[in-house]
C-alpha cells in the first residue's frame, strides 16, 4: 500500500515541502563532473572544499606560463537561495564560458540551500568562501590547505564578486559587509555584478504585484529562506532600501555592475537600486545593463543567443579591468 505525502508549503514551479520534511526541487539541472583536462573554451576546471559546509568549483583558462597571474572572479548561483549548485550543468557552462571569455580565475561557491539550512547560512558560506579565496593572497596565514591554481594564478588586485538572482543579492549583501569588515590579506574588492538581482519589498516598484503581495512567488520564497527574518519582507537583505537599511554608500567595492532585463518582474527594483546607490554618496561607478525582449537570466539558459553572448561579453570586460 503507497501513502501519498502531505503538502506542507507548494511553491510550484520551483519547490515544494512536505510535512514530514522532505524537500522536492521541481527546477533542476543536473550536475556534471570538473573537467580535469583542457576543453574545447581552453578552460580546466576541478573542485575544491573549503569547509564540511561550503565547496567550489574552480574554473582556470589554460595559462600562458606557470605563474601567470590572473583576474579573480567569485560566483554565487541563483536559484531563490532554495535551489541550484555550482556542479550543475548550467553553472558550470556558464562560468567556463566566463572563464575563458573574460581570461579569469572564476571559483564558483556550493552554499547550503534554504529551507533545510534556513538563511543566512547562505550568506555566511558565501563570506565563508570569500574569505577563503582571499586567504591565498601572498603573506596570508591560513589553517586551511593552499589550492594551487589559486596561489599561483589569482590577481588579487583584480577580484569581483557576482551572482545571478540570489546569487546577485548575496553579491550585494557582502559588497557591504566587505565595506565594514575587513578579508584576509586586506584584500579590496574591486568590483560586484548584480545580475537580474532578487531583491523584495512590502511596496511594489515597477511591473511587481500591486495587490495580494503576499501570495506572490518571490514573496513567499523569501519567507520560505528566511522565515526568522527581522522585518520580513522587509529586511534589509532582501529590501536594501527599506527604513533602517544600512547606508549604501557603504559598499565595499569600487565599481557596481548591474544588468537586468525588460520582461523581468525584478528589473525595476533593481534599476532603483542602482540609482540609490548613486544617490547614497558611494564614490564608486555604477553601470546597468539593460537587455530588451529578454526575461530573468535568460543567458543561463541559452548562452548562443547573440543578446547573452552580448552580457557575457559585457561581464568579461568587467572582470577583466
Amino acid at each position: 500500500m503507497t501513502t501519498t505525502k502531505e503538502v506542507l508549503t507548494d511553491l510550484s514551479p520551483v519547490i515544494k515541502v512536505y510535512t514530514d520534511g522532505t524537500v522536492e526541487r521541481l527546477l533542476h539541472s543536473p550536475d556534471v563532473p570538473p573537467s580535469p583536462e583542457e576543453t574545447t573554451t581552453g578552460v580546466y576546471s576541478k573542485d575544491a572544499t573549503i569547509s564540511p559546509t561550503v565547496s567550489a568549483r574552480i574554473h582556470l583558462p589554460k595559462p600562458t606560463h606557470p605563474t601567470q597571474k590572473l583576474p579573480v572572479f567569485v560566483y554565487y548561483h541563483g536559484g531563490g537561495f532554495c535551489i541550484g549548485s555550482a556542479f550543475s550543468h548550467l553553472d558550470h557552462r556558464l562560468m567556463t564560458v566566463i572563464s575563458a571569455e573574460a581570461r579569469a580565475l572564476v571559483i564558483s561557491v556550493d552554499y547550503r540551500l534554504t529551507p533545510e539550512h534556513p538563511l543566512p547560512a547562505a550568506y555566511e558560506d558565501s563570506w565563508d568562501a570569500l574569505k577563503w579565496v582571499c586567504s591565498h593572497a601572498p603573506d596570508t596565514q591560513t589553517n586551511s590547505v593552499k589550492q594551487k591554481w589559486i596561489s599561483s594564478h589569482a590577481d588579487f588586485s583584480r577580484i569581483s564578486i557576482g551572482g545571478d538572482s540570489a546569487g546577485g543579492n548575496i553579491a550585494h549583501n557582502l559588497a557591504l559587509r566587505a565595506g565594514s569588515e575587513p578579508l584576509p590579506g586586506n584584500v579590496k574588492i574591486a568590483g560586484a555584478i548584480l545580475s537580474h538581482p532578487y531583491f523584495w519589498g512590502s511596496n511594489p516598484i515597477g511591473i511587481e504585484p500591486k495587490e495580494d503581495i503576499d501570495q506572490s512567488l518571490l514573496y513567499k520564497l523569501w519567507l520560505l529562506s528566511y522565515p526568522s527574518a527581522p522585518g520580513g519582507i522587509d529586511n534589509p537583505s532582501i529590501n536594501p532600501f527599506c527604513d533602517g537599511a544600512p547606508s549604501l554608500s557603504g559598499l565595499g567595492c569600487s565599481r557596481l555592475l548591474v544588468c537586468v532585463s525588460e520582461m523581468d518582474i525584478l528589473t525595476g527594483r533593481a534599476k532603483v537600486y542602482a540609482e540609490k546607490v548613486n544617490e547614497s554618496g558611494w564614490e564608486g561607478e555604477v553601470e546597468v545593463v539593460e537587455i530588451e525582449g529578454e526575461g530573468h537570466c535568460f543567458h543561463i539558459f541559452g548562452i548562443e543567443n547573440e543578446k547573452a553572448k552580448n552580457i557575457i561579453k559585457r561581464w568579461a570586460t568587467f572582470i577583466s579591468q
